[in-house]
This record gives C-alpha cells, structure tokens and sequence, in this order.
C-alpha cells in the first residue's frame, strides 16, 4: 500500500465512522488473542504493544483481551496501569461451540473480529479456529514467526483476512508451504509498540546500584533452550534431558563473547555494564556465565540483576541505557521501538526470528552466533555502538521510521477491515 492509497483509505475510516456515529452504529468491536506466558517479559511486550497500535491508530475502537490462562494478576494490574479500561477474558471454546466461562461467551458474540497477537507461531491456532467455526466471524494475524504447520493449521491461515508475519524468513516459507492467504506481508512484531513504564522502580533499583542514566550499557545471556522445566518446577523428560545437554554443551561458546564485549566496553568506554534477564531463568545463568567468570577488576564495573522484573520497570531502565546487546529477542525490539541502541545474537534454537534485525535494516546489529566468524565480531560492534551515540541513534531513528510505517500500514489494514464488516 502506497502513501496515497493509505491517506484515502484513512479518510475514508474517519467518514464512515461518523457515518455508524450518526446512525447508531457500534464502534469496532476487537477481540485480541494474545499474553502467552508471564515468564519472559518479551512475551509480556506483546500485549500492550498491540494495545498501544489499536489505540493510536484505531482510537475509535474498542478491544478485549483474550489471554491465556497463566496471565498472572500482577502482570494484568501493570497492563491495567497503562490501559485503564482494558477487560480480560480467559477460557476456551469447546467442541459444542461454547466457550468455558460467561465472560467469554459475552466477549466473543460481542465482538467485530479476531486479532492474533505476535508470537512465535500461529500459538492460538485452537481458539482461532474454534472461533472461526462457531462465532463465524472474520480474523486476522499480527506480526508472527512461521515454521511450519500441519494442512489444518495451513488451510486455517490461508482462511485469514490477513497474516503478517514479523521477519521475512517467515513470510517466505508461509508462502512456499502453500498458504493462501489474499493479504501476506512483513508486519512488525507487536513489542515494538509497547511503551510501558515504572520510572520509580527502575531509579530506585539503579541509584541502589551505582548506575547513572547515559552511563551503562545492558546485556543479557541466553540458554539456547529455555529451561521451562526448571522454571516450571517440573521433572526432567527426555526432550527435557536432550536441552539440557545442548545448553551444556553451547553455553560457554555462547557466552565467552558477551565476556569479551563486556571487558572491552568497560576498558575502552569508561562505561558500566548491568546484566539483565528477560526471563525467570537467565538471572542465575548470568551470574553463572557472565558475573562470575569476568576477571575482578572488569566485574567492579558490572552489576548483576539478582531479581526478576516486569516489563514495565525493565523498559525503563533500557531507555535510560546507552544501548543493549545478547542473546535475547525482545529486549532489542522494546529497545529500538523506543529508540534505544540494540545488538541481537542469535542461533537456530531462536528461529527465524532474528532475521527482522536486517528487514528493518539493522544488518550489521545482527550476529549469528552458528557462525564463527560473527563471534570475533561482536565487541568490537558493542564498543564501536557505545562510543559513536550519535551514529548509532540514527541508524535507531531510521529503523524506528521504518517500523512505524509499517506500523500504520497494517493498522491500517485492520481499521479497513473493521469498516468493511461495518459500513
């Protein structure tokens, strides 16, 4: 969609919602599918970060949350915080075609559409179908990674109003396994948008830590498989047991050059550096991987992160960052989404995913850490990021700019289908 066509298709969503204005007409009506897990602040992002496009670019439009069931009461307080009149609805759609609580029910016979948050698949792909079946009533998918599915789940996609899908790697295997969808496109992971805050809890926690804003820089280690079991609390299975072997086998490969950015950051900038989780389990692998193995007089200049946190108070203290760079995903997007500086290594165990960091065009952010040479690469990409501020965020604005433009595209998309149904 070009600039022109994007501009009439908006006038022409402002005219026809005063039209519903003058005859009665309800305003849309969204029902989002998303909040996955609460265990990694990243998944968390998602949320809100939809929430926040709808409400910029849809303001006229009202949504309810379908969230998973592990949804905690404190994450929905934090995202309540933020969206002061945002419900929540949890439970199922059963093979009879009902769904498994009241509030449900009224939710999805309330609704104008289905919207799939981002995540790494189709997650929902049950209740998305369920929906379809029984409520008979439009869908469509935002910002998602695409592995692979079974012919039921790829029949269910092509049936969508539209998919997009948030790395190009993804958007070209939907294609080759046959999904026909009429409206396939990149379209950002939702976390770019999310824009929460806990100013009091991130100053408190870096004045307690000898932090100042402008002064440190953000890293964060990574298994290359996420330890549920452990976080979970839960008996090791043999799938289990296999991971386990891998992230022992992987992680002093995978963290060795994190050590060496952090020593060349502290060495050659002057800067400190905080080791930060984005889930439950990477607190103790930092300590374990990083902290620990630093020579001591690098380590007077680090700060280990001993505690979880929420979403809310970590992107406030990434915004107060000279930069961020590891091993995670959505850390960086939350970053760049706000303009901070943000390196991303990766490795097959992550998907396709990381490959957005070249679609928004912030290749040489970018390190694979499958590949050797990308290994040497990286501190001297993590010094070069922290000395040249005023580079690196203007390489941030141009990929910020881009994102947004994406941003009111598919939105607009959305506000288009909503009309659609709605005229």
């Amino acid at each position: 969609m070009n600039r022109r066509t994007f501009v009439q298709a908006s006038l022409a969503s402002l005219i026809t919602f005063s039209l519903r204005a003058e005859t009665g007409k309800h305003a849309p009506r969204i029902l989002l599918r998303s909040s996955w897990q609460v265990v990694n602040i990243g998944d968390v992002a998602h949320t809100p970060g939809v929430l926040a496009l709808i409400e910029k670019h849809i303001p006229e439009a009202e949504v309810i949350l379908w969230a998973s069931g592990d949804l905690s009461p404190e994450v929905a307080a934090m995202e309540r915080t933020r969206f002061p009149k945002l419900r929540i609805v949890k439970g199922s759609i059963g093979a009879n075609g009902k769904a498994s609580n009241e509030e449900l029910g009224e939710a999805v016979a309330w609704c104008d559409f289905l919207l799939h948050g981002s995540g790494p698949s189709l997650v929902a792909h049950k209740d998305v179908a369920a929906f379809e079946k029984y409520a008979g009533k439009p869908f469509g998918v935002y910002g998602i990674t695409f592995g692979g599915a079974d012919a039921t789940q790829r029949e269910l996609m092509s049936r969508a109003k539209f998919l997009y899908f948030r790395d190009s790697v993804s958007l070209a295997k939907a294609k080759s396994d046959g999904v026909t969808c009429p409206l396939m496109a990149f379209g950002p992971d939702g976390a770019f948008a999310c824009d929460l805050r806990n100013d009091a809890a991130a100053t408190a926690f870096l004045r307690a830590n000898g932090l100042e804003d402008g002064k440190f820089l953000c890293c964060i280690p990574r298994l290359r498989n996420t330890p549920y079991w452990k976080i979970h609390n839960k008996p090791m299975d043999a799938e289990a047991d296999r991971k386990h072997a891998r992230n022992e086998a992987m992680k002093e490969h995978d963290h060795a050059p994190l050590r060496e950015a952090i020593c060349a950051v502290v060495s050659q900038t002057g800067l400190k550096v905080l080791v930060c989780p984005e889930d439950m389990s990477q607190m103790a692998v930092g300590k374990e991987m990083l902290i620990d193995r630093l020579p001591e007089d690098v380590r007077k200049s680090v700060v280990w992160r001993e505690a979880f946190w929420l979403t809310d108070e970590a992107l406030s203290t990434y915004v107060r960052s000279v930069g961020l760079f590891g091993l995670e995903m959505h850390s960086p997007i939350m970053c760049v989404g706000n303009g901070v500086p943000a390196i991303v290594c990766r490795f097959a165990e992550q998907t396709s995913k990381g490959t957005m960091w070249r679609d928004i065009g912030l290749g040489e952010w970018l390190f694979d850490f499958d590949v050797e040479s990308d290994l040497a690469r990286l501190a001297p990409a993590v010094v070069q990021m922290a000395k040249d501020q005023v580079a690196s965020r203007a390489q941030v604005a141009r990929a910020q700019a881009f994102v947004k433009a994406c941003q009111r595209e598919t939105l607009g998309v959305l506000r288009q289908r909503l009309d659609v149904r709605y005229p």
